[in-house]
């Protein structure tokens, strides 16, 4: 798939919270196909800390209105700077990257789509394109509390949506692998992305019931192309570079379950 070195421009830079920011980005020129699951590296400008891009998941992309969006959370001074960003604004982009998640064959299958904090980016736009093809979604969002509960209004756009959070303060209380949905649903494929020890989790139930489960890492990629080395995951084929044959991949091909 081709990969494009654009400046995008900033429409809109939405706070959702004290940690987050939702990064709106449009083009003069029309936007190229981005696939579900893939990501952007994208150049953190004028922070003399900052020397390295930074990979975001792209999370949702809205073709007439020719948008791009990037959920940010604030973590470095590079994050921090990129939601600092103002309307008018350029945005550089390398993208996209990665691979993406896989299309169910059948539109019947019971579908569940689990995120965690920031997790959450990828999960909405696979959502989105789901919905258009005709596919039921299900989501399933945890945070610490409420205000790590993001874009709730835009996933129930896409299908039906459980949370959880670990204060109680919204949804069921605890974590995402202890809500009732779990066990009052049989899903046939599962699609995850968010703190490692919460997807592992994902993907030990998954397996307990016999679900096709994919996710979608978060390690550190520097490059995005595969010349770094720094985002390595150690699989069932050996040593492969996680921003360029994920970052989604089929549990069975992590050493998760061994």
């Amino acid at each position: 798939m081709k990969k494009y070195m654009l400046d995008l421009f900033i429409k809109e830079n939405k706070q959702l919270s004290d940690q987050y920011s939702l990064l709106i980005l449009t083009s003069p020129v029309k936007l190229p196909e981005i696939l579900p699951g893939q990501f952007a590296e994208v150049r953190v400008d004028n922070s003399p800390t900052t020397f390295l891009r930074r990979p975001i998941s792209i999370n949702y992309v809205d073709y007439t209105t020719n948008e791009l969006w990037l959920l940010i959370q604030k973590v470095g001074d590079g994050t921090r700077k990129l939601c600092e960003l103002k309307t008018g604004d350029v945005c550089n982009l390398v993208f996209p990257l990665g691979n993406s998640f896989t299309l169910p064959a059948d539109k019947n299958s019971q579908m569940l789509l689990v995120g965690g904090g920031v997790g959450i980016a990828p999960l909405l736009f696979w959502g989105s394109y789901l919905n258009e093809r005709g596919y039921v979604c299900n989501f399933l969002l945890g945070g610490r509390s409420k205000a790590n509960l993001l874009q709730i209004s835009e996933f129930e756009r896409f299908g039906n949506v459980f949370t959880t959070t670990e204060d109680g303060s919204s949804g069921e209380r605890g974590f995402v692998t202890q809500h009732s949905c779990l066990s009052s649903s049989n899903f046939d494929y599962i699609y995850t992305c968010g703190p490692t020890p919460m997807m592992k989790a994902v993907a030990a139930y998954a397996a307990q019931i016999k679900a096709n489960c994919e996710v979608s890492l978060e390690n550190t990629m520097a490059c995005g192309i595969g010349a770094c080395l720094c985002c390595v995951a150690d699989t069932t084929e050996g040593h492969l570079c996680v921003c360029t044959e994920g970052p989604v991949f089929n549990i069975t091909k992590l050493k998760w379950q061994i």
